[in-house]
């Protein structure tokens, strides 16, 4: 059984039929039969599928005569974008709010958590820097106090941060389900369930693991996720969301306010009857207006997702990453990732990182230089031969 090429495949799960790469190659990605690139780059930004490049493009064209679009057409595609995440990651459209990006999340929970002096908000050591900014401002701001638990081993300390979590006055744990430079993918269900027993809530930037792992939120206590959607879900730039569990919606302070944000505001022939009381689902936290155009994008990215079947995507990501993990230490490279708790992420540290990098990027290999590390990222798009073609130069 082989990752791609001219070969299917056959990866079990999810109801699809087998990926076959070389066909959503030449339908989706036609540019990288080329041969001079091999893209390794989704954890930096996914490459936008054709179909989605299509349907963006259509609205934005649509868009040069706004009178020819109708009020379903303009709003159905948020309503669409909404369902379609809901049905990836386990839960109602109503829990979504769709955002531009991971920040808007990490923002509405660090300044719409009840949360003053003598609070306590845990985040692991590594953060990327969306979700210790937003933290940092509002601790300043509104009193609550930051404690940071260092890594193990350059990975997240799961033990550490429950730990943590018994302290007093503890009342957020905020983090990244997987490392932006490590790639370690953090339990969720076990740092919810630590989090429930303690009445804690469990705050989550998703953006690197949404896509390109599994998660069904009706199995996992997780109170508020952020996610963008310019990685491994291939939407555009400017696209993403937030999730909201409905015990917390009446929790969270609005914040900010978007007049979109109230019942009947749908109804733009009434608009002067000002009544603030909000939605009664996420909508409420959403930031109007929303690229309408880019939205139409993603969702046609997510369509594509489902087509290929969800678990045979995330299956297909693991076996890649699994295969760039092992044959990196096969070949004597220091590997960072944790091999049992990878995601898409295949992160190596070579002897001189930056010289490594400029040799991949003369080679094509398109990849991130992170904090000192090489990190490749492959997608339902790659190919065995790809792997082996980026090892190859890793190993040089």
């Amino acid at each position: 059984m082989t990752l791609g090429g001219r070969m299917r495949v056959n990866l079990p799960g999810g109801g699809a039929p087998p990926l076959d790469v070389a066909a959503l190659r030449r339908d989706e990605f036609p540019w990288m039969d080329a041969g001079d690139v091999v893209y390794l780059n989704a954890a930096s930004t996914g490459p936008l599928p054709a179909r989605a490049v299509a349907a963006e493009s259509a609205f934005t064209a649509l868009r040069a005569t706004p009178h020819l679009i109708s009020f379903d057409e303009q709003f159905g595609v948020l309503a669409r974008s909404r369902e379609l995440i809901a049905r990836l990651i386990g839960c109602e459209a109503g829990d979504i709010a769709l955002a531009g990006n991971t920040g808007a999340g990490l923002n509405l929970a660090a300044w719409g958590l009840p949360l003053g002096a003598g609070d306590v908000v845990v985040i692991p050591d590594l953060e990327y820097p969306a979700g210790v900014y937003p933290w940092l401002a509002a601790a300043d701001a509104r009193g609550f106090r930051l404690n940071t638990v260092p890594a193990r081993n350059g990975v997240i300390d799961e033990d550490a941060l429950i730990a943590a979590l018994g302290a007093p006055g503890v009342k957020v744990l905020s983090l990244s389900w997987v490392g932006f430079v490590t790639g370690a993918v953090s339990d969720l269900a076990r740092l919810g369930d630590a989090c429930r027993a303690r009445g804690v809530w469990l705050i989550v930037d998703a953006i690197q693991g949404v896509g390109a792992a599994d998660l069904d939120l009706r199995r996992t206590p997780v109170d508020l996720l952020a996610c963008g959607a310019q990685k491994w879900l291939l939407g555009p730039w400017g696209t993403g969301f937030t999730y909201v569990s409905p015990g917390l919606l009446e929790t969270l302070t609005v914040q900010p306010v978007s007049w979109m944000g109230v019942r009947g505001s749908d109804d733009f022939s009434r608009l002067l009857d000002y009544d603030l009381t909000w939605r009664d689902s996420a909508r409420r936290f959403e930031q109007v207006t929303l690229g309408y155009q880019d939205f139409a994008g993603m969702a046609a990215s997510l369509e594509l997702l489902f087509e290929l079947g969800p678990a045979n995507v995330t299956r297909h990501i693991a076996r890649c990453t699994g295969a760039l993990l092992e044959g990196a230490a096969e070949r004597g490279l220091a590997v960072v990732t944790p091999r049992a708790r990878h995601a898409g992420i295949a992160s190596v540290r070579p002897a001189d990182p930056a010289a490594t990098s400029r040799r991949l990027e003369s080679a094509g290999i398109v990849h991130s230089l992170r904090e000192g590390t090489i990190r490749l990222a492959p997608h339902c798009y790659t190919t065995e031969a790809e792997i082996s073609t980026a090892l190859e130069q890793l190993a040089r």
